[in-house]
């Protein structure tokens, strides 16, 4: 129940010619996924894949890097997001990556990499759908959700006949989607002298995909003949991005935001990654005055609303929280992370309607994409527990032990579901298909 949720699962995974330890610390955020998706939606339409198919997941971790692994799944670091000097650049990267779905490159690349490994491949698809599906809070947001492992750079990295034919198909879904390839090429040739360092030295997205300089001069030429060249991007992806960034850097980074952003600014992305980065430092008053600046100009942004719910949640004010989350939960109904953080508060309230409240927004919160976190299955068996509903507190659980990929546990929670609810009823029925899975897997 953060704005900003961080899980830390570190796994084993099997290498030639040793095995390497990894561990990857995994953000949920309702605004900045929304941004992301935004950005992204448009690319993946004219590449034809399916937006709903593909899932964004954020990793914290400085280093500039964003690959796809384990099917349609994009992983982008925040190091990437901080870094990047305009949204122009990161929706290249996204073109990019989205080159490597389309492409089908990380099947291929997984059956030549099996056919020599196998059992790692297994082991690293494995902890990465786990990864996925945990979640436990630390720093930030409306939700949870997150953290595994996946392969290391054996893995990640493509070939350069792979990642020619990604920045060709970037190129083309650019210009298709009506969007300058400019910042595709500015991140390039960030990047371009990096070859050149030793590997240590190199940034992580260097290591993962291989970088010629054949492959930055064919970008440069499509820019240079393309009409689009010059085109600036929408005025409210810029806007977005300045937003996205100052808040991730106010979370992850406070003394820097302190120092870089001025609470007196006119534009809005400032004073949010101030005053978040004031929240973050413990001048929670301050913190709080400044928001209230910021939803005195947009008295219907959801995310404004949400980041109070959180600084007061998080510092026992509970009424006061549940009220900014009620206010952002009028304005964006179904977004499953601020559900579950409202959900909290009404749990922290206690009483029978306040539980039931309770019960209605998380079942809400679990029906939609990526609702269904370990975190909201289990405020569902908090509150079924306290309600006296044991049947679908245990169900509940086996949910959550099913997300977190703990079989055994999701086969024993499942049973006592069983012997609780009402032989033939939805519940009954679901805990079967949970006790067959497990048992399955």
């Amino acid at each position: 129940m953060r704005t900003l949720i961080t899980l830390f699962l570190a796994a084993w995974i099997g290498f030639a010619p040793a095995t390497a330890h990894a561990q990857f610390a995994f953000i949920r955020d309702a605004e900045i996924e929304h941004i992301i998706r935004t950005m992204a939606t448009p690319i993946f339409q004219v590449a034809g894949v399916s937006p709903q198919s593909v899932d964004i997941h954020l990793i914290n971790d400085r280093r500039i890097n964003a690959f796809v692994a384990g099917g349609q799944n994009m992983f982008i670091n925040t190091g990437l997001l901080t870094e990047a000097d305009h949204a122009g650049e990161l929706i290249g990267v996204i073109a990019h990556e989205t080159g490597h779905i389309a492409g089908g490159h990380i099947a291929r690349g997984q059956e030549a990499l099996a056919q020599a490994q196998r059992t790692a491949i297994l082991t690293t698809l494995l902890g990465l759908a786990a990864a996925v599906a945990s979640g436990n809070a630390e720093v930030g947001a409306a939700a949870v959700s997150g953290g595994a492992t996946v392969a290391g750079r054996g893995f990640l990295a493509y070939t350069r006949t792979m990642e020619s034919a990604a920045d060709q198909a970037a190129i083309n879904y650019l210009e298709r989607a009506g969007l300058s390839a400019a910042g595709l090429l500015s991140f390039m040739e960030t990047l371009e002298n990096q070859e050149l360092l030793p590997a240590s030295r190199q940034a992580e997205y260097v290591r993962t995909h291989p970088l010629t300089r054949d492959r930055v001069d064919f970008i440069r030429n499509q820019v240079a003949q393309s009409s689009l060249a010059d085109r600036p991007l929408p005025p409210d992806y810029t806007e977005m991005f300045d937003r996205m960034q100052a808040k991730l850097v106010g979370f992850l980074d406070p003394g820097t935001a302190l120092r870089l952003y001025d609470p007196d600014d006119p534009g809005v992305a400032p004073r949010y990654g101030y005053a978040i980065a004031l929240y973050r430092q413990g001048a929670v008053d301050e913190a709080l005055a400044l928001m209230d600046r910021l939803l005195a100009e947009e008295p219907d942004n959801p995310y404004f609303h949400e980041v109070v719910g959180q600084i007061l949640l998080e510092h026992g004010r509970i009424a006061e929280a549940r009220q900014a989350y009620e206010r952002a939960v009028a304005i964006l109904p179904d977004e499953p992370l601020i559900l579950i953080a409202l959900a909290q508060t009404k749990i922290d309230a206690g009483s029978p309607a306040d539980l039931q409240s309770a019960i209605d927004d998380l079942t809400r919160a679990v029906r939609q994409r990526d609702g269904g976190t370990p975190l909201a299955w289990r405020l569902l068996a908090t509150a079924y527990g306290r309600t006296g509903d044991l049947g679908m507190s245990a169900l509940s659980l086996a949910e959550e032990a099913l997300a977190m990929g703990d079989d055994e546990a999701a086969r024993q929670q499942a049973a006592r579901a069983l012997r609780e609810l009402p032989t033939g009823a939805a519940g009954y029925l679901r805990a079967q298909d949970i006790e067959r899975t497990a048992e399955r897997d």
